[in-house]
């Protein structure tokens, strides 16, 4: 596959399909996600720390609305991370205010979301600032075999699953991709630099996925192969591309080099992007997964993942899902 083949690709799964399907994200209360921050606010400090349940906007909008509210500019508001639109959830948001009267942003009314506590501390909230996210998911009209969606479950539960980058990463049939390509060789110009990020993180993502789906298609799902890079965990990593060396070695490189040299225009681009090398975690593990079917046709599931996967990739070792058609723009869901 070339660097322009759009849409993407339809990366293997690691567990065989149940054949089921079900919606997803029917009403904004089928999907509730709740922050686990790093630590809670200290009570002093120049920054106030808010803790916010959101129903139907997305992250950058509470942002701009919280910045109105106390009367500063976007860039003193921070946050951890973005957190889906269409869902019910409680993340934390950091206002700068050193000096004057505090305002209690508890009595902010908006019909999208409330502030369910403020509390003063030394820093800023940054993206990543997190230990993960707990979810509580509802599928609705399930359709198809549930023994054998039960079994997925059981194997999920057990082995975890591949710790795809999801599809909202790369945007609408992988465009920012293609806008990442077409910047790294100077065909566009991107001067925002929120977007120059994004695209080239979209990069480091697909690659990521290339060489997770290598794995998968070879029979090497769950392994840990001669010259692996683990992490603290004991997981099996895989490259977020950047510059510096690739430091495995023998098979695991074999496995690497291969992905990159099919796709030695984006990797060649990225060493050159003032990105460094990192790694990460090639299975996640859903922690404390839990299901029940409340109705013949409803299936709930509860489970934690930390910052920056995807629960995305848990449901789609599951069942196929498929949400509702509401005509607006792909939202931000990395949480």
């Amino acid at each position: 596959m070339s660097e322009a083949s759009y849409p993407l690709p339809e990366w293997p799964k690691a567990y065989p399909a149940s054949g089921a399907r079900a919606q997803l994200k029917q009403f904004n209360a089928d999907f509730c996600v709740t922050e686990l921050p790093l630590q809670l606010p200290s009570g002093e400090g120049e920054h106030i720390w808010l803790e916010v349940e959101k129903n139907g906007a997305n992250t950058a909008y509470v942002a701009q609305c919280l910045a109105e509210a106390a009367g500063v500019t976007e860039k003193d508001v921070g946050y951890a991370g973005l957190k889906d639109r269409h869902a019910i959830t409680r993340q934390w948001f950091s206002i700068y205010l050193p000096k004057g009267e505090t305002p209690d942003l508890t009595r902010f009314e908006h019909p999208e979301f409330r502030v369910l506590s403020q509390s003063r501390h030394v820093k800023k909230l940054r993206p990543g600032d997190l230990l993960g996210n707990h979810f509580r998911i509802c599928l609705r009209d399930v359709q198809g075999d549930r023994a054998a969606v039960e079994t997925n479950l059981t194997a999920v539960r057990d082995t975890g699953v591949p710790n795809y980058f999801g599809a909202q990463r790369f945007g609408h049939d992988g465009g920012n991709i293609e806008m990442g390509r077409a910047m790294l060789a100077r065909e566009k110009r991107v001067r925002n630099p929120k977007k120059k990020g994004l695209y080239l993180s979209a990069l480091r993502s697909f690659i990521f996925n290339e060489v997770l789906a290598a794995r998968i298609a070879q029979g090497l799902w769950g392994k840990t192969l001669p010259g692996d890079l683990l992490d603290d965990a004991g997981i099996s990593t895989g490259p977020l591309w950047g510059r510096g060396r690739v430091s495995t070695t023998e098979q695991a490189l074999a496995l690497e080099t291969a992905i990159e040299e099919r796709h030695a225009e984006l990797c060649h681009g990225l060493e050159h992007a003032g990105l460094n090398q990192e790694r990460r975690a090639l299975v996640a593990l859903p922690h404390e997964l839990t299901w029940q079917w409340p109705e013949t046709d409803q299936l709930v599931l509860t489970f934690s993942l930390p910052a920056g996967y995807y629960a995305t990739s848990v449901l789609n070792e599951i069942l196929l899902t498929q949400e509702p058609d509401r005509n607006t723009s792909n939202e931000p869901a990395a949480v």
